[in-house]
């Protein structure tokens, strides 16, 4: 039977720090989601807003303005606006909605949409409101570089078609150009940054899924020698308990045989055999009640009540009267707590040490020495 002083539940503390770390990673996960998902929200409407916008100032107002009849130019801007509709459908929206855009296919989608945005522009200026979408796209593109690429088109394809609708002077050629180079760099240096935070983002996430894998095969582990440990820790006390029952009974029984042995020669001397007797049964009635408590796991009684060094006093003062020896405890150093399962050891062995003394030793004095 286990000692009850000795618990065997399992230790707690791996599984919590692993539930808590798993918590923490799913808490930051799932914010960097949501922060994703306004972004592919930003990037899938844009251009839909912007085509819709776009259309409905051309017919609205551009298309009225210029004088140009709704046949055949209105019904080609319709048609136009149709094929767009696919192409951003399908080369855009879809993609991005099942994580399926890849590198290759971004790019020719992108310049499909600048081919678009061209032709648009050859019926009306309005919509570069359209083009702009271009710029959200640049984003999509990689490595970062290509992204860079993307902007400088859009920005020339955005301010090209103003430049060919004004007269071409040098001045206007260079500020075309300056235009499109601050253009690019103001839009264009996220691109940089978004791509290195892109990829050591990724890279957080492999590690983050590394340490969540690693703490559920440590969890698992963690059980695994905890119930090992509990198996382990049962058959070592049962061991533990058999031998301490057994030097129990043991040094109780030489006890009480040594008493009996001196009653029985003493037979013919009045008053000393009935005085061993009764040390025999003092002995053979603690020997019970310490064989019942080792049964029952506990501790000697003389621990039950007292600390290490006052229960070794206990015990040596039983001893000296029952062998008319006198013993000295002697406890040297500082007193640090111990667990019982040391202190039933060190009090054993004191109490077989003086049983050995008692059986073998014909000592005047005993000393015992706690340190």
């Amino acid at each position: 039977m286990p000692d009850p002083r000795i618990s065997d539940r399992p230790n707690l503390g791996a599984p919590a720090v692993a539930a808590e770390g798993e918590r923490t990673n799913r808490a930051r996960l799932a914010r960097k989601e949501q922060d994703l998902r306004i972004w592919d929200y930003l990037q899938l409407g844009t251009p839909w807003v912007l085509l819709a916008l776009s259309t409905t100032i051309y017919f609205s107002w551009a298309l009225p303005a210029s004088g140009e009849a709704y046949w055949p130019d209105g019904a080609s801007v319709l048609g136009l606006v149709a094929v767009t509709a696919t192409w951003v459908l399908f080369g855009h929206t879809l993609p991005i909605r099942r994580k399926a855009l890849r590198p290759v296919p971004a790019v020719i989608y992108f310049v499909g949409f600048l081919a678009l945005c061209l032709i648009f522009m050859t019926y009306s200026e309005v919509f570069i409101i359209f083009t702009i979408s271009g710029f959200f796209y640049a984003y999509l593109l990689t490595p970062w570089p290509v992204g860079v690429l993307g902007v400088l088109a859009t920005s020339v394809v955005l301010n090209g078609s103003m430049l060919l609708r004004s007269e071409l002077t040098p001045q206007t050629l260079v500020m075309f150009i300056l235009i499109v180079l601050v253009q690019t760099a103001a839009i264009g240096v996220g691109i940089p940054f978004s791509a290195r935070t892109e990829t050591e983002e990724r890279k957080r996430e492999k590690l983050v899924e590394q340490l969540e894998t690693t703490l559920h095969e440590n969890a698992g582990l963690h059980a695994q020698l905890v119930a090992q440990a509990r198996e382990s820790g049962i058959q070592d006390e049962r061991q533990r308990l058999a031998g301490e029952i057994h030097d129990t009974l043991a040094q109780g029984l030489a006890g009480i045989i040594t008493q009996l042995q001196a009653a029985e020669r003493s037979a013919n001397v009045q008053g000393e055999a009935e005085s061993h007797v009764a040390v025999a049964l003092r002995l053979a009635r603690s020997s019970l009640a310490e064989a019942r408590r080792s049964v029952r796991a506990l501790a000697p009684g003389e621990l039950g009540r007292a600390q290490l060094p006052d229960a070794l006093r206990t015990l040596a003062e039983r001893w000296s009267q029952d062998e008319g020896v006198p013993v000295q405890v002697e406890v040297t150093g500082i007193q640090l707590p111990i667990s019982p399962a040391i202190e039933v050891s060190l009090f054993r062995v004191a109490q077989e040490a003086l049983t050995n003394v008692a059986k073998h030793a014909e000592a005047s004095r005993v000393g015992l020495t706690l340190s």
